[in-house]
């Protein structure tokens, strides 16, 4: 269905009859995915409306899941499993390695710890962050954060901060920085949101300041980097390199900077961060999912000022504040000596596995590497999806590069992101054998 003929049939004065007027066309299949729906202006100018209107419908849609925006491609209609997302593949009978799973058998167990941790009733009205919470994350963030003043907020985890961290700041059609290739949660993050994502390219040192200059030079409103353990690649900053970033950007200090520091205890690296110490809009981020487990979900938001009193009008108690049972649990774990040593066993785990598999794949003649974090990113010879499909003729699904790439003009991707820490030896093998013969 071309633009002009839904322009015609959208109909509604308010952002809420618009929005209902394209949802309902959706539910009766007049409307499919990837229909285009008409520009904001255009829409706003047919309706008689004022433009924001047409915009906050779109918003509307964009949170429901309904629509994403892709820049100059416009607004489309989606399926709801448009977008990639982590963990295990459903209905599949393959042996799945592109999980991006934490090893369950790595995860510290709770029981202990949580006999502990239990006290008296949280009532309505009382602070929403525990005290020894929040007095143990800032001694962990200061270290990493040049910035002189900060506040602490507790998240339901990494991707809840980032949505509440640009709902507070930008408006739909804002341009936000992502990484190129990106972690699958940001990406549908931005696009779910209504934001235009700006691709910067990733090398061996990070985020490239050209790329950075570039998204700068495009208006971009935010940045999401990931400054260790990147995902899906493994790099992390170097210092050099962190230094130039930080440099370009205090010619901007008001553009949101957000650091996802996912594999933050887990990770072989030191810290290097783009937040200058006289940058006015940051915050830095780090989940317990890796470590403590995806059910624990919760995240650590250390931001400025504003923006923490930003985020503290979203996190309203007794309706969207972390449980402050989840949040004993998690000082509790964090300070147990028992917990910790399991931390570090986990930590000494995915280097050791990771790199044994990147030799096998040098044995087999595939050059690899493992920089750092829960998965292998691997270079092919050969498109991606071409060896994907081999492989999965030979049992193995695995998660190609293609799905973490924003540039679209970029071409197939020739990288292969692997979940391989949790293989037997015997099956290492079988896996680093067969990607051989798939790349052949």
């Amino acid at each position: 269905m071309t633009g002009g003929v839904v322009n015609e049939q959208i109909t509604g004065r308010t952002a809420s009859e618009i929005a209902t007027s394209v949802r309902e066309m959706r539910e009766r299949g007049v409307l499919s995915p990837g229909t285009v729906l008409p520009p904001v202006r255009e829409l706003a100018a047919r309706l008689g409306v004022n433009r924001n209107t047409t915009v906050a419908a779109y918003r509307q849609l964009s949170q429901a899941g309904l629509v994403v925006t892709r820049g100059r491609a416009g607004t489309m209609l989606v399926e709801h499993d448009a977008v990639a997302q982590e963990g295990y593949a459903q209905d599949t009978v393959l042996r799945d390695v592109g999980t991006g799973n934490p090893d369950p058998a790595l995860i510290p167990d709770p029981s202990n710890v949580l006999s502990r941790v239990l006290g008296r009733p949280v009532l309505y009205g009382e602070p929403v962050i525990d005290p020894s919470l929040d007095a143990w994350a800032r001694e962990w963030v200061a270290p990493d954060l040049q910035a002189p003043d900060f506040r602490v907020t507790i998240t339901s985890g990494a991707v809840d901060a980032v949505e509440r961290l640009l709902a507070q700041a930008l408006m739909r059609d804002d341009a936000v920085a992502l990484e190129d290739p990106c972690f699958l949660a940001s990406i549908h993050t931005v696009r779910l949101g209504g934001y235009r994502a700006v691709p910067v390219p990733v090398d061996d040192e990070g985020m490239t300041v050209d790329g950075l200059r570039a998204a700068l030079d495009a208006g971009v409103r935010a940045v999401i980097s990931t400054p260790r353990a990147q995902n899906p690649t493994g790099v992390s900053l170097s210092p050099e390199r962190a230094a130039a970033l930080r440099a370009l950007l205090s010619e901007h200090p008001y553009v949101l900077i957000i650091e996802d520091d996912h594999f933050s205890m887990l990770s072989e690296r030191p810290y290097e961060s783009l937040i200058g110490p006289e940058h006015r809009r940051f915050a830095l981020l780090r989940s317990v999912s890796k470590f403590l487990g995806p059910d624990m979900c919760l995240a650590i938001a250390a931001t400025d000022p504003e923006t923490a009193e930003r985020l503290a009008m979203r996190l309203s108690p007794g309706t969207t504040w972390v449980s402050h049972l989840l949040q004993r649990l998690t000082i509790g774990m964090l300070t147990d000596e028992t917990s910790a040593a399991t931390i570090r066993e986990a930590r000494a785990h995915y280097a050791e596995r990771n790199r044994a598999f990147a030799a096998r794949l040098r044995d087999h003649g595939i050059d690899a590497e493992y920089v750092d974090g829960m998965n292998l990113w691997v270079g092919l010879p050969r498109p991606a999806r071409a060896v994907s499909e081999q492989l999965m003729r030979r049992g193995w699904l695995a998660r190609t590069g293609d799905e973490f790439l924003l540039d679209e003009g970029a071409g197939p991707s020739h990288h292969m992101r692997l979940t391989v820490h949790a293989l037997s030896d015997e099956d290492a093998e079988q896996l680093a054998a067969d990607i051989s013969g798939a790349v052949r």
